[in-house]
């Protein structure tokens, strides 16, 4: 559902605007309100509410009784914030999540089928260029190729 890159800056608010195409491909499906948390690799996840819900379900499931999990949860539940665009399509990124993910002013948002994910343009750049010369290699390992 959310594919592509697009380059935008933040305003004097911490707001990015959301795509139009993602923006449009939410409001059609599932409403206006979106979830957005601490991502991996240094960026920031911004779910459907349904997608949200989806991914809560299977962490809620891992058992509390494991490190791991505990540590998983805090970090990914306690840096969640809803939020719905505004009428020009901007959202407020809460200073922790941009402190979070290195966003100064310029990101990169990128669509990843069923997530958007909120880069710092310079830490996209730098995942970009660490992992492209292994794109094919990746491929071959997890589509059971080689």
């Amino acid at each position: 559902m959310f594919y592509g890159e697009f380059e935008h800056s933040l305003d004097k608010k911490n707001r990015v605007i959301i795509p139009a195409k993602f923006r449009e491909a939410v409001k059609n499906s599932f409403g206006e309100k979106f979830f957005i948390t601490r991502g991996l690799d240094g960026c920031l996840f911004v779910f459907t509410e349904d997608e949200w819900r989806r991914q809560e379900q299977k962490f809620k499931a891992l058992s509390f009784t494991k490190a791991e999990a505990r540590r998983f949860n805090r970090l990914f539940f306690s840096g969640a914030s809803e939020i719905v665009c505004d009428n020009q399509g901007r959202v407020l990124i809460p200073q922790y999540l941009k402190e979070f993910a290195q966003i100064d002013k310029d990101v990169l948002i990128i669509g990843v089928a069923n997530r958007i994910e909120i880069w710092s343009k310079h830490s996209w750049k730098e995942f970009y260029e660490n992992t492209r010369e292994t794109f094919e290699d990746t491929a071959e390992k997890l589509m059971g190729l080689e």
